[in-house]
């Protein structure tokens, strides 16, 4: 079970990506499912068939979203965050073998198609929590036991 939390961004991007689904790409693809109806035979109508899966596709997702932010919480800045890593930090780490990594702790929903974003869930970010730059955080993984330091600590504001 993924952790309900999600930033302003996360919320706008959610928010715009349903209003997309619903008020443009359905109101299309409906437009189609009903054009390939009238055609005819409507089990051999590729087009047909093709639209009715978007269709059902479609609706999954904005069913999901929907759901999903009914349950999110939003969780902006606060000053007491400075200084050390919370929810929606930024944060830089270096291992041992100055392997130096930098990315941002957010919500599930939005480490999608980000690869500088990683969810508040992951064994990273929870090794990370309460942690102040120069702590070092022991992360265990199915690989094993990997120590970071935290170089950098930065929140958007």
């Amino acid at each position: 079970m993924s952790t309900k939390l999600i930033t302003q961004d996360g919320y706008d991007a959610l928010k715009q990506e349903l209003d997309y689904l619903w008020r443009e790409k359905r109101p299309d693809i409906t437009q189609k499912v009903t054009w390939a109806a009238s055609l005819g035979d409507r089990s051999e109508n590729a087009d047909y068939q093709y639209n009715k899966k978007l269709l059902r596709e479609i609706d999954r997702r904005v069913r999901y979203i929907r759901k999903r932010l009914e349950d999110m919480k939003v969780v902006g800045y606060a000053p007491e965050q400075e200084g050390r890593v919370f929810f929606g930090a930024w944060v830089e780490v270096e291992n041992d073998e100055a392997q130096v990594k930098r990315f941002r702790i957010v919500g599930y929903d939005e480490i999608y198609q980000r690869k500088d974003y990683i969810s508040i869930d992951s064994p990273m970010a929870r090794a990370l929590l309460k942690k102040e730059v120069g702590d070092e955080a022991v992360v265990v993984t199915p690989a094993g036991e990997t120590c970071w330091w935290i170089n950098q600590i930065e929140y958007v504001k």
